[in-house]
Parts: structure tokens; sequence; C-alpha cells
């Protein structure tokens, strides 16, 4: 709501609780998404076209961009929220922007279990890559789930949320804390006590 860059807040939800809440907080709600796409195996293809055909269907309405912002990431600065908006404008060939931080749990260092057996999840060739130190491995970097930006031709014309071209939006490890369990939630709590 702060946002410089922002001129509508939409909240897609299936919930008339929460879309009471944001309501009363000033954002939109529009339309309540159906329960059909409102599923744990729901994706951002799903929610992004709903919205985008609704306001299209009965407002006539598209959006230069579309900033998807998790409520799980409630530590985000909405200073960042206008750089990534800022930094998706300078690069009119992007499809997509994508929040990311550094990634602690290197791929390199992931298993998969096939039978009883351990399994390098990433096959690179080299077969004792996972024993090499940190420093010795590629800097990796994993989405955060915080800032999301995308063009609504990426969504109608690649049929994909995020497209070829991705912007990375590099973030610190605070603003990029994503609240799925309650010890995310926890370690929310104790960064904002701080």
């Amino acid at each position: 709501m702060k946002s410089k860059r922002i001129n509508r807040v939409i909240v897609s939800t299936d919930s008339q609780q929460i879309a009471s809440i944001a309501k009363e907080h000033g954002a939109e709600i529009p339309f309540i998404r159906p329960k059909e796409i409102s599923q744990s195996n729901s994706t951002e293809m799903e929610f992004f076209n709903h919205a985008l055909n609704w306001l299209q269907d009965h407002e006539k309405y598209e959006p230069d961009l579309i900033v998807l912002l998790y409520p799980t990431s409630p530590l985000r600065k909405v200073e960042s929220i206008d750089s990534a908006i800022e930094e998706i404008l300078k690069h009119p060939e992007a499809d997509s922007l994508r929040s990311v931080k550094l990634c602690t749990e290197h791929p390199y260092k992931m298993w998969t279990i096939e039978g009883k057996y351990l399994k390098p999840f990433v096959k690179n060739g080299d077969p004792n890559s996972h024993t090499f130190s940190y420093q010795s491995l590629p800097t990796v970097y994993i989405q955060n789930a915080s800032i999301y930006i995308t063009k609504p031709a990426t969504i109608r014309n690649k049929k994909s949320p995020t497209g070829d071209i991705i912007i990375p939006f590099i973030m610190n490890e605070q603003e990029s804390i994503d609240i799925n369990n309650p010890i995310d939630f926890t370690l929310a709590e104790i960064v904002i006590a701080k």
C-alpha cells in the first residue's frame, strides 16, 4: 500500500475472512478466487490467468506489470518492492523478475533416495562434487517468495509466470524470511522483536 510504483492492490483469495481483512486494510477484492484453483497444489499460472481474465472480462483492464507479493514474506521492505519494479522497467526485454537470496543449502550437497541408497540430486559429471567445500562450489541463488514481477504478455504468450528472460533481484536474509511452518513464524517474530 505504501509503494510509490503500485497503483492497484488486488488480493486474490478464496477466503471471505482474508478478503474482509484485506479490504479493511485498503486492498481491492474484485473477485473471490474459485476453490479449484485455491488448493495446496494450485499454480501461479492458474491464479494469474484467473485474475487477468476476470479483469479483462469485467473491467477491460490489463496491468502493465503483475507484482506478486506473497503474504508469507512479511519482512520485505516497500523500498525493495519499488526497487524491483524500477529494475524490471530498465529491462524491456525481460519477461519477469524473481527475488532471490544466496542459497545456504547448496544443491550439490543434496541427495535423492532411490531404493535403499542415496543418489546425487545434481549430476554434474564429478562424482565427488558433494564433498567439495562450499567455497569451491558455484554460487547459487534460490527464489525467496518475496517479490515476483511478471509481464501480462509473458502469461498470455509464453504460458509461463517467468518466461525465458528473468531478471534477478537479490535480497538479504532478513527480507527473505518466508513463513511456511511454525519455526519460520517463530523466526519472523524474533527478527521483528529485534
